[in-house]
């Protein structure tokens, strides 16, 4: 195999990872749009993804497109409940206060899994069969299409949504300025769930996709989670283009890490852009640099 078909099957493999960290960064995206959070409870919503689609699908046989939407569902409600109980009840609305909040949640959610669904790893068969496709004479697995097939779709919904709903036009509002929103009217409390179960349903789907290639267990959401923020900082954290660009760019610089020196250093590299990122361009590639008013 020459050099340049390496480099363009470690690409493509790439763009596969990449296309799940970008789900992920958008989750961060949206929360840190609507309350100015963190949310380190976003890659449990990954892990719980790929564990409901598997107690559905596998465990249950309910039919694949059935099992999908009730996983997505399934997690759009824990999102749901996290904004709904623990946020929302926090008597301190301090920043780091809900932080520590989402910190705390993900570590009961991870706890709760490893009791109900054990410690075991656990994964799913491809969509359509394990048979390569060969493209420009790069072998490429029928579920990596997949993957990027739907997280496209899912790009494209999100933009309509914002970009032609009253809802969207909202949740963009609030994401401007909190105040000015409350002023004019919108339900900025409702904005807010809102965007903690959307959160909840990108890691859904992000869990579903991703499970057939790899493996999910109770504690994968640690590492996943930590990839889609750096991905989402990258990009430039709370925009969502910066969450697609930098998912695809931290996929594929991951793959060619692996490929070209050691899968040793994969986790690693995804550390390593997050802190030059932070030191060299805190605002990440599509960031503007400007503090947001809320």
């Amino acid at each position: 195999m020459t050099f340049s078909l390496q480099l363009f099957q470690f690409i493509l493999s790439g763009l596969t990872t990449g296309s799940t960290y970008a789900l992920i960064a958008i989750g961060f995206s949206l929360i840190h749009n609507a309350t100015g959070i963190v949310n380190f409870a976003q890659g449990e919503f990954v892990m719980l993804g790929g564990m409901f689609m598997v107690t559905f699908y596998s465990v249950l046989e309910l039919p694949m497109v059935i099992a999908f939407f009730l996983t997505v569902f399934s997690v759009a409600a824990v999102g749901l409940l996290l904004e709904r109980g623990p946020i929302r009840q926090a008597r301190s609305k301090e920043i780091l206060i809900l932080v520590m909040i989402t910190v705390g949640a993900s570590i009961f959610i991870k706890g709760l899994t490893m009791i109900f669904w054990g410690k075991n790893p656990m994964t799913l068969p491809p969509f359509s069969g394990e048979a390569p496709l060969i493209l420009l004479e790069a072998a490429i697995m029928p579920q990596s299409i997949w993957i990027f097939g739907i997280t496209v779709c899912v790009v494209v919904a999100l933009n309509y949504f914002f970009k032609r709903t009253m809802m969207g036009k909202a949740m963009r509002a609030v994401a401007a300025s909190r105040r000015s929103a409350m002023l004019t009217g919108i339900p900025v409390g409702r904005m807010i769930l809102l965007s903690f179960t959307l959160s909840g349903a990108l890691g859904a789907v992000a869990g579903i996709i991703l499970t057939p290639i790899t493996t999910t267990s109770y504690d994968v959401g640690v590492m996943l989670g930590l990839k889609g923020f750096s991905a989402a900082i990258l990009g430039g954290y709370g925009s969502m283009p910066g969450a697609v660009l930098g998912g695809l760019l931290l996929g594929v610089l991951e793959s060619l890490a692996s490929g070209l020196i050691s899968s040793e250093y994969k986790d690693a590299l995804a550390f390593l852009i997050l802190l030059m990122v932070l030191f060299f361009k805190p605002s990440g590639v599509l960031g503007k640099g400007k503090l947001r008013q809320v």
